[in-house]
């Protein structure tokens, strides 16, 4: 079976104090080879704890992911993460950072070095390749980030926040660029997002969360997108599809938020 799947996870984190917490609760989600995916939610619904789980790095404490088939038990290849921060190896050139994985993998320069350039390409770096990484931008290095994640040819890419440092116009032209990376590569792609506005640029599907812990709350399938690919991103905000649904999904994260603060107040 192709895809990624989700099977009721729940994720329980047990406290010193010999009590736990409930981060997220029978999350079921099933997602097709090359869909676009965004998560929002108010803070604390397990929305990283839910991508870290997709990625290995957790073990869920009831429930299963399949990808393709198989059960996720660990870290793979097969699924890539951008983290908010790019993890990169500051003190390597932008070429040896992208040509990373496949070189840990132990492949031979002649065939990784086509594949590496035109990333560089598709990412607008090509001129900076000798560069260290010390020497970029933060939205450079977040190019960077995407082409040593695709690099690695995985199935599904992991994005947690990452465009949430950026200024706002570094933001929108890397929003463009996740989308171009997206049509261009048919890769899955999960993303995490405090942006409301980013949520519904960057989502076919758009998952809103429900406070802790996690639950989905509600899905929205959007045309945004795929508008997107080959539109100003400006222009599609302008549209009266998205200028509604934004309002609606700023009202239900504001009533999650306000639920939050009544239930800390009472617990005062």
């Amino acid at each position: 079976m192709s895809g990624l799947a989700l099977n009721n996870i729940s994720m329980r984190f047990d406290l010193p104090n010999g009590g736990s917490v409930q981060a997220l609760k029978d999350v079921t989600l099933n997602l097709a080879p090359g869909e676009l995916m965004s998560v929002l939610g108010p803070s604390g619904c397990g929305k990283t704890t839910l991508l870290n789980i997709v990625a290995g790095f957790l073990a869920p404490t009831e429930g299963e992911i399949t990808l393709n088939g198989h059960r996720v038990l660990g870290p793979d290849a097969e699924r890539g993460m951008v983290f908010q921060q790019g993890a990169l190896f500051e003190w390597m050139s932008v070429r040896d950072n992208v040509s990373f994985g496949p070189r840990m993998k132990g492949q031979r320069e002649s065939k990784w070095a086509g594949n590496v350039d035109h990333l560089l390409d598709v990412v607008g770096l090509q001129d900076f390749k000798e560069k260290a990484i010390y020497e970029l931008s933060g939205g450079m290095q977040q190019r960077v980030a995407l082409a040593r994640c695709l690099a690695n040819d995985p199935d599904v890419i992991l994005m947690d926040e990452p465009l949430g440092a950026l200024d706002a116009l570094t933001r929108e032209k890397m929003q463009s660029l996740v989308l171009k990376l997206w049509k261009e590569t048919g890769k899955t792609i999960i993303l995490i997002t405090h942006s409301v506005e980013e949520a519904l640029l960057l989502g076919e599907r758009l998952l809103v969360m429900a406070p802790r812990p996690g639950r989905i709350h509600k899905e929205y399938r959007l045309p945004f997108a795929d508008m997107g690919v080959n539109a100003d991103l400006r222009e599609i905000k302008k549209h009266p599809d998205y200028a509604s649904t934004r309002e609606e999904i700023l009202g239900m994260i504001w009533d999650m938020e306000e639920e939050i603060m009544g239930r800390t107040e009472a617990a005062q």
